[in-house]
């Protein structure tokens, strides 16, 4: 991590941003939690910035990395836009006070209540299908109103990342074919309320090859270009999100904003707006899960560290094969024993005394929002360390708030 905007280890104890993980625990008397450093997110941000200082650029972060609505307040007063993929991800979104004018709506599941919707808020939609295009074209005629869309396309380009978060190849649910690009921009030209302002792209998640963004980059450069001599007004290109993070804490050179940057830089066109929609690259080293040890269980072969947290706080390390870094926020002495539970398989740690924090680092994406009620569970609560301050910034859930959900 760089100085103390995150997560570092001074004399054996954890810290978040200048306050003591340890401390933090003991104040907040509940475990699991998130905990997020504000710097942090703030710095991840700015190393887009600056990346993109010199090139007409647009960051829109990806919300489902992670919903919190004070978290997106943050990233609305750093500028950012957002990329909504439901009706109430754009709903949080104008609660965390972002302008229409900011946001994308993207998916290929929209319903026509939400299409309706933000056609009605006036947001830049993308187009993932057929159905898309019909939909957007009824509802539009309907409400009399015009909508800015995006056309997404399936550039059949390999991220080399797990299947689950793969989207941009041929066999991808994501995406328009190229065969299949001239039969859409048809039915565009018979939709006079539908504007094609830019081309849009995702390949996927967790990408470490800076290439691939070259490599789409180049493809879409293309398309650009054709849709400009045919008459539409196209000025954006959107390349999607999806640069990973170092989640083994290991690799120095690990792919940065920059990299991504000069990878794409001279396949950029000069008079096109790039939008580049990361999430995890934003806020994924900026949380970490910290838990308690309840004990140890002692195997033939290996010995099993239970903690009070499980796949329901945190379920990408079963869901993805993920591989977070685990260590405790305090100093443990003792024998070595491989663990963790399932928030982490044969890692070597020290054998802890029961209550001993023990955390799960970069856990700010896709950790939270994928929780669960899972065996009955409760959701854990969310806390912010911003200038030097600890905030809660979502309540636990309480039993009464599942139990409510029920009719009696």
């Amino acid at each position: 991590m760089n100085g103390n905007q995150g997560f570092y280890v001074q004399d054996g104890y954890l810290y978040c941003a200048g306050l003591s993980v340890k401390e933090i625990q003991r104040q907040v008397e509940h475990s699991p939690f998130y905990l997020y450093s504000a710097s942090q997110m703030r710095q991840n941000y700015r190393s887009y910035e600056n990346a993109l200082d010199q090139i007409p650029a647009v960051i829109s972060y990806a919300v489902k990395a992670n919903s919190n609505l004070t978290i997106l307040k943050i990233l609305r007063d750093l500028g950012s836009w957002v990329t909504v993929v439901s009706g109430n991800e754009l709903r949080l979104a104008l609660a965390a006070g972002f302008e229409s004018k900011q946001m994308i709506l993207n998916g290929n599941g929209k319903t026509l209540h939400e299409l309706e919707y933000a056609i009605d808020v006036g947001v830049m939609i993308n187009i993932d299908s057929e159905f898309d295009v019909k939909h957007l074209h009824q509802i539009s005629q309907s409400i009399r109103k015009s909508v800015n869309v995006l056309l997404r396309l399936n550039p059949d380009i390999d991220p080399a990342v797990h299947p689950y978060i793969s989207t941009g190849l041929q066999g991808s649910k994501f995406g328009i074919q190229p065969q299949q690009v001239e039969p859409f921009l048809q039915n565009l030209d018979a939709a006079p309320l539908l504007n094609l302002v830019g081309i849009h792209s995702h390949l996927g998640s967790t990408i470490e090859n800076v290439d691939v963004f070259c490599q789409v980059s180049a493809v879409m450069a293309e398309y650009f270009v054709m849709m400009r001599e045919r008459g539409f007004p196209v000025k954006y290109i959107n390349i999607g999100g999806g640069l990973g993070i170092d989640y083994q804490r290991t690799r120095p050179g690990f792919a940065q904003p920059e990299d991504v940057v000069k990878a794409i830089q001279r396949e950029l066109l000069d008079d096109a707006i790039l939008i580049l929609e990361p999430g995890r690259s934003l806020v994924g080293n900026a949380g970490v899960l910290v838990c308690n040890v309840i004990g140890v269980k002692l195997g033939e072969t290996k010995n099993f560290i239970v903690v009070d947290g499980s796949m329901t706080e945190l379920i990408r390390p079963s869901l993805y094969q993920a591989e977070h870094q685990i260590a405790f926020i305090e100093p443990v002495v003792g024998p070595v024993c491989e663990s963790a539970d399932f928030l982490g398989k044969n890692r070597l740690l020290a054998t802890p005394d029961e209550r001993i924090g023990l955390v799960v680092y970069d856990t700010g994406a896709y950790g939270y929002v994928m929780s669960s009620n899972y065996n009955g569970r409760m959701r854990p609560p969310e806390y912010l360390v911003d200038d030097g301050q600890l905030i809660q910034i979502r309540r636990a859930e309480r039993f009464e708030d599942y139990l409510s959900l029920f009719d009696m």
